[in-house]
């Protein structure tokens, strides 16, 4: 065997077995993908055993196969190690960072923040692509993943950057047109407006100043799988939306939006935290720590979107602070543990 030549083969066969697909593995590695199936296809008649099942899904890999991608995740790890190395001595990251964010969230904070992180780091090149789904990092051949859900692959890594805080809110005009509701039981008179995929109802969750979790079964006759579109329509005095604070912070501190209940925590739809979401590696590749560094310095523990909001959960939280500062290494994002939520159903 060409040892050289099959150090390469081995580095392509660990992107296919890591994106379950040659077309995966072609589009991470930026070759076609024939010349992905070409190597692997030398490697196993080198080999003489099959370390890939075929089908005309997906593929898998054989005993072999698992047994020989754990060498060859090494063989790799050490290239990049030493690509790292050079790349610390040689100077600042360069290259392509391929990030995806979620499309309200990457407007108006990731954005927004990029001549700035390319004023600090000129050689890189940013391709940005803002879906409201869950990429598959491998498969897509993507740097860094912004998440809002806490739900994350078990081959991923995550790191904190900003907690997600929610309000629920209205326009003065929707408010004294119908009212003000002075109780969480109120809100189930008015017309609720949500972040939602199906149902016209929804639970709002609550924290109480106890740790109580409230239940409130509301209705309205808009949702949206946008946070920009709702905030667009309670703009309007549609009715009462609970909005993320990263989208309504601005129109709480300007008057254009009033917060209600404020002395209740208002707990959404997504996780608990911002999240920068990348492949896990021994050595992190110094545009993705670039990357993820600025932006853990942008936000913080109580990021410029929350900062003068006087509502439950969102000032004086040492508890997200001392979360954060402890992310600053890699670590997986999860939910905390919730308290069995009291049901109010008020129809």
């Amino acid at each position: 065997m060409e040892h050289l030549e099959n150090v390469v083969g081995m580095a392509i066969f660990a992107r296919v077995a890591e994106a379950k697909s040659f077309s995966g593995a072609a589009r991470r590695l930026g070759i076609s993908k024939s010349a992905v199936s070409k190597h692997v296809a030398r490697l196993e008649r080198e080999l003489k055993a099959r370390l890939l099942n075929r089908t005309t899904r997906r593929l898998s890999l054989t005993e072999v196969g698992a047994t020989f991608y754990q060498h060859c995740a090494r063989v790799v790890q050490e290239a990049e190690a030493a690509e790292v190395a050079v790349s610390r001595l040689g100077g600042a990251p360069s290259g392509v960072l391929k990030i995806t964010a979620p499309a309200a969230f990457g407007r108006m904070h990731i954005a927004s923040a990029v001549p700035e992180f390319l004023a600090k780091y000129p050689d890189l090149k940013i391709e940005m692509d803002l879906i409201d789904r869950m990429a598959d990092l491998a498969d897509e051949g993507i740097d860094v993943a912004i998440r809002l859900f806490g739900d994350l692959a078990p081959n991923t890594v995550a790191r904190k950057l900003a907690p997600i805080r929610w309000v629920v809110c209205a326009s003065p005009q929707y408010l004294k047109t119908h009212g003000t509701p002075k109780t969480l039981e109120a809100l189930a008179a008015h017309n609720c407006l949500f972040y939602s995929f199906r149902s016209m109802q929804s639970d709002w969750r609550f924290r109480a100043a106890d740790g109580a979790i409230v239940n409130v079964l509301v209705g309205g006759n808009f949702i949206a799988t946008n946070s920009l579109a709702i905030r667009e329509v309670v703009l309007r005095g549609l009715g009462i939306a609970m909005s993320p604070t990263f989208v309504v912070g601005d129109d709480l501190r300007a008057g254009t939006l009033k917060a209600l209940c404020t002395d209740f925590e208002a707990l959404g739809t997504f996780g608990s935290h911002i999240n920068a979401v990348y492949l896990p590696n021994r050595y992190l590749s110094p545009k993705v720590r670039a990357f993820v560094d600025f932006f853990v310095d942008r936000f913080g523990p109580v990021p410029y979107w929350d900062q003068g909001l006087a509502l439950a959960g969102v000032t004086g939280n040492d508890t997200d602070a001392r979360a954060l500062a402890a992310s600053a290494g890699k670590e997986k994002a999860g939910e905390g543990n919730r308290a069995t939520p009291k049901r109010m159903r008020v129809s």
